[in-house]
């Protein structure tokens, strides 16, 4: 449930009336738990091995264990955000001064920050900083009968609100918390594996760690270690587990094609995508474009404006695969499409909901990234996510990264599939499941408000560049004002020095006429050519030589 809070004044460099459009990027997680599949609480377990079990609601909702002030609670587990609240009361925990509200699309958590000593996994913090929520009315869905009591975010600490809330280091986050008290800093990973509810082949069970691999799954230390798209340090607030496909290769559709699209990320290379591994995140958010390209040319696909998604036969196999580092994660086509949400065609008859939704509510107004991988993607992955650089206040000087182990067997999934989807008859091939062409495939429509987003976002993402632009239109401008001001002086000293010649010269040639009392008029040939010039002894010139006429009678 990704969230963040600009409250930086850089974009006011910009424009300040833009800044107020990024201060907060809601995500709805549109998730619906069907009444005949009522869910219950995760079993209170403790670990001490650094391994705990992860609970799965409806596969809408991922949550685990901590212990906070000595009791139990199920938090759930969010890659895409960075603080820790819980609802209800915590003995013992003792109360900051500060208080704080963070903001989702489905709810507000508000309340104090209090400090009480934490553990998971095996880990333990003395005085872990996190809110307390009193009322969570505001949130669209009971959260406690989904299964968890709070949430933990597993963010990167610069998006902690509570850590710029508070001074210092006590306001880090739980992870940051853990990772920057241990002396070794080659475990300064956690990793995860998303159950799938539904699935009769797989063998796959929730599972959480820190600085430990799920035994069995060791294979995941030797895949490409995929960097950690940063932004930029200014915007860090923004700063989210980014990581970019392959070029040009980056998802592959239905008709085995790669799927075409140019990233609005500046700083991501040509031919690839940026996605945020977003473990809150109930449906992933991709570029409309891309979500088209997913389910236009299914027969019978249905764009459904209640719902912001597509509507397709529960019985249509799709297949999307994404790659990264090299390497290929097929999507299991159980999570391509979800029958769990009880949606229906416009005639009423049964639909299946498209899992990769167009990116609306996600949108990133600062260009950070271009789609929100969440459950339905981490599902196929097990995700190890090793923080680096990242840890406030730690000694790893490495950069973060992401390594992610393939769990998804294309062959098995098909398999899963008929039996599930399509009651053990194999009909995957038959002609209503054919792809349309491609001059067929069907467009969803692009509201008034993603056009005004996507503007928005074309300004803001690149404000680096206009800030650049702007500050050398102002060197310019200055160089140019301080140019024309030097030349102007250069002029008018010219033209004192031309004037000031002028009338030396204009004194020089008075001169040679003026040797007599007399001097020349400039008329050569006119009767009155001569005129009386005072003479060096008369009167005027005594007086201007003694300061009185000499001659006044006293």
């Amino acid at each position: 449930m990704m969230h963040s809070f600009i409250t930086l004044s850089f974009v006011s460099l910009l424009c300040s009336t833009l800044s107020v459009l990024a201060l907060r990027i809601p995500f709805d997680v549109h998730i619906q738990t069907p009444a005949s599949n009522p869910t219950s609480h995760f079993p209170r377990q403790s670990s001490s091995n650094g391994i705990v079990p992860v609970g799965n609601t409806q596969n809408g909702f991922y949550y685990t264990n901590i212990t906070l002030g000595g009791q139990n609670i199920s938090v759930m587990l969010d890659t895409g955000s960075s603080d820790l609240w819980v609802a209800g009361q915590v003995s013992g925990a003792t109360d900051t001064g500060s208080s704080l509200k963070l903001s989702y699309a489905v709810g507000t958590a508000a309340g104090d920050i209090y400090t009480a000593p934490f553990e998971l996994a095996g880990q333990s913090v003395s005085d872990q900083a996190f809110l307390l929520v009193t009322n969570v009315s505001s949130f669209s869905t009971n959260i406690h009968s989904e299964g968890y009591d709070g949430l933990i975010g597993l963010g990167p600490n610069t998006g902690s609100s509570i850590y710029k809330k508070l001074d210092g280091n006590s306001g880090n986050n739980p992870i940051n918390r853990i990772f920057q008290q241990t002396s070794s800093s080659s475990n300064d990973y956690i990793t995860m594996m998303l159950s799938r509810k539904g699935d009769p082949g797989s063998n796959i069970t929730g599972q959480f760690t820190i600085g430990e691999i799920v035994p069995g799954f060791e294979n995941i230390t030797s895949m490409p270690q995929i960097p950690i798209e940063k932004v930029y340090e200014v915007t860090d607030v923004d700063q989210h587990w980014q990581i970019v496909t392959d070029k040009n290769n980056g998802i592959v559709g239905p008709d085995g094609q790669p799927i075409q699209y140019s990233s609005i990320a500046p700083k991501a290379p040509d031919g690839t995508i940026v996605g945020v591994l977003d473990s809150g995140f109930t449906l992933p958010q991709v570029p409309r474009t891309i979500s088209d390209a997913i389910y236009g040319r299914v027969q019978g696909a249905e764009w459904s404006a209640a719902s912001e998604a597509w509507l397709v036969p529960c019985g249509q196999l799709i297949n999307v695969t994404f790659n990264f580092g090299g390497v290929s994660y097929p999507i299991h086509p159980l999570d391509v499409s979800s029958s769990d949400f009880g949606v229906t065609f416009s005639n009423g008859n049964p639909a299946c909901l498209g899992t990769f939704q167009p990116v609306t509510s996600a949108f990133s107004l600062l260009g950070e990234y271009d789609m929100i991988l969440g459950m339905a993607f981490l599902r196929n992955t097990y995700t190890l996510i090793n923080y680096g650089n990242f840890i406030t206040g730690g000694s790893n000087s490495n950069n973060p990264y992401v390594q992610l182990l393939p769990l998804t067997n294309i062959e098995s999934a098909v398999n899963d599939f008929i039996q599930v989807r399509l009651n053990g008859q194999n009909t995957i091939n038959s002609p209503q499941y054919a792809l349309l062409p491609a001059s067929q495939e069907q467009h969803s429509p692009e509201s008034e408000a993603e056009k005004k987003q996507a503007y928005e976002e074309l300004v803001l993402s690149r404000w680096p560049y206009i800030l650049f632009g702007g500050l050398v239109f102002l060197i310019l401008l200055i160089s140019y004002c301080v140019w024309r001001c030097c030349c102007r002086r250069k002029r008018m000293a010219k033209k004192a020095a031309k004037k000031a010649a002028q009338q030396k010269g204009d004194a020089a040639s008075a001169g040679g006429y003026m040797s007599g009392p007399y001097a020349q008029l400039h008329d050569s040939q006119s009767t009155a050519s001569l005129v009386m010039k005072p003479m060096r002894a008369s009167t005027v010139d005594f007086e201007e030589d003694y300061g009185k006429d000499a001659f006044a009678r006293s």
